[in-house]
């Protein structure tokens, strides 16, 4: 067991949270129960997965996309959908944490980083809160998006606008496909990131750039489950992390 305040100072430290300017409210965001046996982490707040953090005993839920955002509508107003999220964790005395761009950046366990490892591409050139590298030798665009979808249990959606064989990757994780200028930047062959806008399409049609659009969740959903792994080691915790599939 570990206290809660240990445990957010620990991981505060880690991922060098005071760096960041966040939409995101990052580290605890609901206040629970001081002493923490077991960890729950997924990607996003839902009641779903607070369910599970209940049926699990957790003490603790670790998310990547929390409850409380500085662009919100109405961020503190407990009403409605959010109020009953809220309620099942105050209910149970569940402590509620966030890590965003933090979680986005790391360079060890990072959602881009960690996707970096899955595909063997090196070295990690920091390019914003994504990284830059080079798979060891070049496949063709087609080869490479199978292999993505193969490592990154997802199914794609694949932009062939650029070079037919891919060795220098960019990946930034999430709704990044607007920042494809990044990747031009950086002479990037092909971006990898997790949405894909409307207009974005032609944009990245006539700039001649691949994209692969493997979607929001899956491609975040790597650096939480580090993050717990690192939990587990160090606070020798239950550290579980719940997999609530979503196609976007």
């Amino acid at each position: 067991m570990a206290k809660r305040n240990e445990i957010i100072e620990f991981c505060n430290n880690l991922l060098n949270v005071k760096e960041f300017d966040d939409l995101s409210l990052n580290g605890l965001q609901v206040e629970g129960r001081e002493v923490v046996k077991k960890i729950v982490l997924g990607v996003s707040v839902s009641e779903r997965l607070f369910q599970a953090a209940i049926e699990e005993h957790a003490d603790l839920v670790i998310v990547h996309h929390g409850a409380f955002w500085k662009n919100a509508p109405a961020p503190y107003l407990l009403t409605g959908l959010h109020g009953r999220r809220m309620a099942l964790l105050m209910k149970n005395d569940i402590n509620l944490v966030a890590y965003h761009l933090p979680l986005d950046a790391h360079p060890e366990i990072g959602n881009n980083a960690m996707i970096m490892k899955k595909l063997h591409i090196h070295p990690n050139q920091p390019v914003e809160v994504g990284f830059l590298g080079h798979l060891k030798s070049a496949m063709t665009f087609e080869k490479f998006v199978e292999f993505v979808d193969q490592e990154l249990q997802t199914k794609s959606l694949a932009f062939p606008f650029g070079a037919p064989n891919v060795s220098r990757i960019l990946i930034l994780s999430g709704g990044s496909s607007r920042y494809y200028q990044l990747a031009l930047d950086s002479k990037a062959d092909t971006f990898l990131g997790g949405d894909m806008r409307e207009n974005v399409v032609r944009e990245l049609e006539e700039v001649g750039l691949n994209f692969i659009h493997a979607g929001h969740y899956n491609t975040e959903k790597l650096g939480v489950q580090a993050l717990g792994e690192k939990l587990s080691q160090h606070f020798h915790l239950s550290c579980k992390f719940v997999d609530i599939p979503n196609p976007v």
